[in-house]
């Protein structure tokens, strides 16, 4: 496979362009992006059989269902570092291995429907959340030491509306 097919499947929907201010329009536009995405993601794969699950949605890449657990895994994570940049003045988060996360027992050998009842619980507080968020807070940020970058809130809701996008796009283009 050429690099530009390989580069395709792995950014179906292309790459995450930051930005640092959002206006209120998109503020609203990525909230219900989040809101809408448990709901999108189920019904994406509410015909899944087991085998679909295990399809690799790329050559070298996670299958299915290690997808979906991801989600969970990283959108809690996600959840959690906007309370702390709430909470504690621009607090350095924790970062996690995605891929070796993926690779533990649960998100390999465990039913993709806990992730999906996590998702949609963690996704209804978090636009919850938002919602009544002022402009202010939303400029409030954490500090990712291994990428050496401050995120403000209003850039990660952009950056987890698109991932999930992404991955969903993912899960819609796996043959």
């Amino acid at each position: 496979m050429d690099s530009t097919a390989l580069e395709k499947l792995k950014f179906p929907i292309g790459k995450f362009k930051w930005i640092e201010q959002v206006s209120a329009a998109e503020i609203e536009s990525f909230t219900a992006d989040l809101s809408n995405f448990p709901t999108q993601l189920e019904n994406a794969v509410k015909d899944f059989g087991a085998e679909d699950f295990k399809k690799e949605y790329r050559p070298g890449g996670w299958q299915i269902g290690q997808l979906i657990h991801h989600l969970a895994d990283s959108h809690i994570h996600c959840y959690v570092r906007f309370k702390h940049a709430l909470t504690l003045d621009t607090p350095t988060i924790l970062d996690y291995d995605q891929d070796g996360w993926a690779e533990m027992p649960d998100a390999i050998k465990t039913d993709v429907k806990s992730s999906l009842m996590i998702l949609k619980g963690v996704h209804e507080r978090w636009t919850h959340l938002i919602a009544n968020l002022s402009t202010q807070q939303l400029q409030r940020k954490y500090y990712h030491p291994t990428r050496d970058k401050y995120y403000p809130l209003c850039t990660v809701l952009a950056l987890y509306a698109w991932h999930g996008k992404h991955h969903l796009a993912h899960i819609e283009n796996t043959p």
